[in-house]
């Protein structure tokens, strides 16, 4: 496992009398909900070093440990929402037919050739800020095919530890995702976005899925709700 450094554990202990601070000020003005969520915003996750080109966040965007599951958000979007379809998508006039950003195909719209998503619609970059920001498909395959991934639980959550070619390991938990108004999956699948657009397809983005037997890569439409892990350099 990884050794935490002096200042580390500095940084943490100070974020932690953050979000207490903030927490009692909650308590105080009975807004609890919005001021949770700055505490989750200002607990930034470890950077864990598994050998790769990359490190990998402790935790997913949203969360506060490694077994939370955090938010969901469709490709290229930086807020959570009740609905995840084309008609609330925000890269498209209410159609798959109708992008516009990030587009290789004309017939879908004005052509940019925008293949890996901007710093502004990178919602790990949004939310960390700093190095942080989402995988690419090239990171995702790296740590597809460069470490061991085995079928656990954490806490009583079950997802994926994979552990890297250093023998350092992080937890992704099988969160499902979301379609519409409704999330499935939850404690079966794992559904995470990279930053990669799929250029056979530019209404779909590439992302990795896992289950119990299987982990592979795959695309999907962009206005689904997945998991985002982030990674910094």
């Amino acid at each position: 496992m990884f050794e935490m450094k002096p200042e580390r554990m500095r940084r943490i202990i100070l974020l932690v009398v953050a979000a207490v601070g903030l927490l009692s000020a909650c308590a105080q003005e009975l807004t609890n909900t919005d001021c949770s969520e700055s505490v989750v915003e200002a607990l930034e996750p470890e950077a864990v070093d598994l050998g790769l080109s990359v490190k990998w966040a402790s935790w997913n965007v949203g969360a506060y440990a490694p077994e939370v599951y955090g938010d969901y958000y469709a490709w290229g979007e930086t807020e959570t929402k009740s609905e995840y379809n084309w008609s609330t998508y925000k890269w498209c006039n209410g159609s798959y037919k109708n992008l516009t950003k990030y587009i290789t195909d004309s017939s879908l719209g004005i052509v940019d050739n925008k293949t890996v998503l901007d710093p502004d619609d990178d919602v790990a970059h949004v939310k960390l800020g700093g190095n942080w920001r989402m995988p690419t498909d090239e990171e995702w395959t790296e740590l597809r095919t460069q470490c061991s991934w085995s079928w656990t639980s954490q806490n009583g959550v079950k997802g994926r530890k994979v552990t890297g070619p250093n023998g350092n390991s992080i937890f992704l938990p099988a969160a499902g995702g979301r379609s519409d108004a409704y999330l499935s999956g939850a404690g079966s699948y794992g559904y995470y976005w990279s930053s990669s657009l799929y250029t056979d397809v530019p209404n779909g983005a590439g992302y990795v899925d896992f289950y119990s037997d299987n982990v592979s890569r795959n695309d999907n439409d962009r206005c689904c709700g997945f998991s985002v892990r982030p990674v910094s350099e």
